[in-house]
């Protein structure tokens, strides 16, 4: 799913790739991609902080993976790597969360996370049944090769062009793309077959991101700090118009976002680093390198950009990109 002004030529120029064009809700579109593969990364998601769009939230994301879950079994694939939401793994007041920490069903969820949940069974399912499939649980992701843009990527454009007037406190896990690809392939070499991974680079507070901001981009950082609770009632009272006005736009800051902010819930990677050999690098480089494409993409201006060459961090020569997670 990109934006109108984004083709898949664009992002996907210069792989060794075969394409396969078609939509996860397509079974026999998912299963002529799958066929000859030996392995199936699957990190296609609709993803969204609102409560809108539940239907096809559900059907790409529920249905779609048991599409591809079902495409690797009858065409022999050895191993499934889906890509999975902190969103659905259990809070833990007082202590970074575990990949044993369960969801809780009873809180106020989007459809998205309910969603992954769900994706998250259909993987138990699969797996019980004999098909290899492990889960790569992405925190938020920033970094180079952002092509929808994300939300992230969004935040940081908005940044980077004066339109970002004030934040709110809080933090989140996020997680360099660099390292969530190397995390993706450490759980295909690696991983258990029925398990999942936390992958997360670093906790970052939103002050912090927003000096990382200032510092890649050579603007000053808002100055304005809207209180949590105060946020969290605009986006309640914007909501309802924004879904008339601009239905198809999804939103920086919606209930569900400030919730997320204000939760600061921390990931431990322990397991990642134990059993996968998984080693995060920082999110300062990832930052950095997310802001270098966009102004060597032509989405901001280039006298705007900073003059400083990030930092490469290179992980078994191959080349990584940002998805929409």
């Amino acid at each position: 799913m990109v934006w109108p002004s984004v083709s898949a030529g664009e992002a996907l120029a210069g792989l060794p790739i075969r394409r396969a064009v078609g939509d996860v809700r397509d079974p026999e579109a998912v299963a002529a991609a799958v066929a000859g593969c030996e392995g199936v990364y699957h990190c296609a998601a609709r993803i969204s902080t609102t409560a809108r769009g539940h239907r096809e939230i559900h059907a790409v994301n529920v249905l779609g993976t048991r599409n591809v879950l079902e495409a690797a079994r009858q065409h022999g694939v050895r191993r499934v790597v889906v890509t999975g939401s902190f969103s659905a793994t259990g809070p833990t007041p007082g202590r970074a969360s575990t990949e044993r920490d369960l969801h809780y069903p009873f809180g106020a969820h989007t459809p998205y996370t309910r969603s992954k949940v769900l994706v998250e069974h259909e993987c138990c399912k699969a797996a019980a049944q004999g098909l290899e499939v492990v889960v790569a649980v992405s925190t938020a992701i920033i970094g180079p090769h952002d092509y929808v843009p994300s939300r992230m990527g969004r935040v940081l454009l908005d940044f980077a062009h004066g339109r970002l007037f004030a934040y709110m406190p809080g933090g989140f896990e996020f997680v360099s793309v660099q390292d969530l690809v190397e995390g993706h392939l450490l759980a295909m070499e690696r991983g258990l077959s029925g398990h999942k991974y936390l992958l997360s680079t670093e906790f970052r507070t939103v002050e912090q991101m927003m000096d990382l901001y200032a510092r890649a981009t050579g603007r000053p950082k808002p100055r304005l700090r809207i209180p949590p609770p105060a946020m969290g009632a605009l986006a309640r009272l914007a909501e309802g118009p924004r879904s008339v006005l601009t239905p198809h736009r999804e939103a920086r800051f919606t209930p569900a976002a400030v919730r997320f902010l204000r939760s600061e819930r921390r990931a431990d990677c322990s397991l990642s680093r134990e059993a996968l050999g998984y080693r995060p690098t920082d999110i300062s480089t990832a930052v950095e390198q997310a802001y270098r494409c966009f102004v060597d993409r032509g989405l901001v201006e280039r006298r705007r950009a900073a003059m400083r060459t990030p930092r490469p961090t290179v992980r078994r020569g191959r080349d990584v990109g940002v998805g929409p997670r």
